[in-house]
This record gives C-alpha cells, sequence and structure tokens, in this order.
C-alpha cells in the first residue's frame, strides 16, 4: 500500500513515538472554553515553539469526533493548489484518507507535491492523538488569492453535500514572519481581529494594508468561508505566543490558535 511518509519526523516534530505522546500529552491544555469548533486555525512550526498553540487549537474540537478532518495548507514551494489520496504516516501510526471525499472534491491529486510540504505534515501526529478514528483530508493551497479562497470552500461544500460526511476544518498557517516582537504582536492581532469576525473581505484588506505575512491566509480564508457555510457565526482565539518565548530572539514568529464555531 503506498502512503505519504513522515518526511518531517525527528525535525519539526519527536519521531520516537513515546516522545510524541508525551510531548503532546504533556502541552493539551487543562480545560476547554470551546466544546466543539467547526474549523480550527492551527500552527505548522517545529513543536517546541508551536506546538503549546496547536494542541490548544485541536483541543476545541470535540474529542470523540470520528467524522472527515480536512487540512488546508499554504504550498511553501510554489506547488499548485492540490489534494492526496493516500493514508499518512505518523509516528502514532497511518492516518487514514476519506478518498470518497477527495473523489468528490474538483481538485487534483498530485502526491509529489505533497511529499516535501511540512504546513500539511505537522498536523497529522495531532490528528492521530487527539482523533485516532477519523480520517482526513489534505489540501495544498498554491494560489492563495480571495478568489481561490472562496473555490476551495465552495468545493468543500460541494463535497459535503455529495458524501454527507461530518467534517472539521484544520487551517494550518503561522502569523508574521521574523519581526520584532512587539510588532508581531500588534499586526497578529490586526489579522485575528478579523477571523474573529469572519470577515474575509477585510482579512484580506488587512494583510495588504499593513503587510502582514501570515503564511496561510488562503487556508484561512477558505476554512473561514467553508465554516460560514456550515453555520459559523464567530471565532474566537484560544491561544497566541511567538517564537522568541522560547527562543529568546528578538525577531520572531507568531502563532495562534482560533476556533470558529
Amino acid at each position: 500500500m503506498e502512503t505519504r511518509p513522515c518526511v518531517f519526523a525527528g525535525m519539526f516534530y519527536p519521531g520516537e513515538p513515546s516522545h510524541l505522546e508525551q510531548f503532546i500529552g504533556s502541552v493539551v491544555p487543562g480545560t476547554r472554553s470551546i466544546e466543539d469548533a467547526l474549523g480550527i486555525v492551527s500552527p505548522h512550526a517545529g513543536y517546541p515553539y508551536s506546538g503549546a498553540v496547536a494542541a490548544a487549537a485541536f483541543s476545541a474540537i470535540k474529542p470523540d469526533f470520528d467524522g472527515t478532518i480536512i487540512v488546508i495548507g499554504p504550498s511553501h514551494r510554489g506547488y499548485m493548489t492540490c489534494t492526496s489520496a493516500i493514508p499518512w504516516e505518523t509516528p502514532l501510526g497511518i492516518v487514514d484518507v476519506d478518498t470518497e471525499f477527495v473523489s468528490a472534491l474538483e481538485i487534483r491529486t498530485d502526491e509529489a507535491a505533497m511529499e516535501d510540504e511540512h504546513s500539511l505534515e505537522v498536523q497529522v501526529p495531532f490528528i492521530k492523538h487527539f482523533f485516532p478514528r477519523a480520517r482526513m483530508v489534505a489540501v495544498m493551497m498554491g494560489d492563495q488569492s480571495q478568489q481561490a479562497a472562496a473555490e476551495v470552500a465552495w468545493q468543500i461544500g460541494q463535497a459535503i453535500q455529495k458524501t454527507g460526511r461530518d467534517v472539521r476544518i484544520v487551517a494550518s498557517s503561522d502569523f508574521s514572519h521574523y519581526i520584532p516582537d512587539a510588532e508581531a504582536r500588534r499586526l497578529d492581532r490586526t489579522a485575528i481581529e478579523a477571523i474573529e469576525r469572519l470577515d474575509i473581505d477585510e482579512l484580506y484588506r488587512r494583510i495588504a494594508a499593513y503587510g502582514i505575512s501570515t503564511c496561510g491566509y488562503g487556508p484561512i480564508a477558505a476554512m473561514m468561508g467553508a465554516c460560514k457555510n456550515l453555520g459559523a457565526g464567530r471565532g474566537e482565539l484560544l491561544a497566541y505566543a511567538t517564537s522568541g518565548d522560547v527562543t529568546g530572539d528578538r525577531e520572531v514568529v507568531g502563532y495562534a490558535a482560533i476556533a470558529v464555531v
């Protein structure tokens, strides 16, 4: 059986299963402010920097969820928008792909393009840990324009209608990149305010106007659009941190966990 290997294990996150389980278990928040989010924003940096924020995001989905989790991430290497139709490996075991849902998407599959994209892979161990019975669908966005995000949201909606699946949607994104900590927090708050209002037009306006270096704004917008179509009415910031919280560096990357309900 062909599978997508976990090529970033041992780099972005622990490759040894017990160490990975121990890490995720150690950063799971003790309380839940959201009982069951339809969508989340989760960061995709190395777990020592953003793992606790990602755990806060995944903790907003009900713990017994066993449907289909759609992960939308940006392409960092310029590949075109595509999806995957094969299972994904993690150190904790394989996560099966919902092939019927993938077939219902009018998005081409490209396994080769997926091989070296970390924005998707780093989310998969969290899926395996939190939702061991769930299946996943990976969508990598090359074009992150507002029109492209609306198209991905529409594709998800029509695939839900065709398959009748119960879905949750993960937008994989970090926020500001390599700027002073105070500036990152200010700019990221500006983008997050638009996400909390589920205002896609305003999110794109602010990113352009303030030069906010959020790398997955397209996946975030696609998730917002799809969740709005499912009845979501707001977003809520669950956790925020920067890489400087761990490294002490002056130039930081921002990470946010946001639930859409």
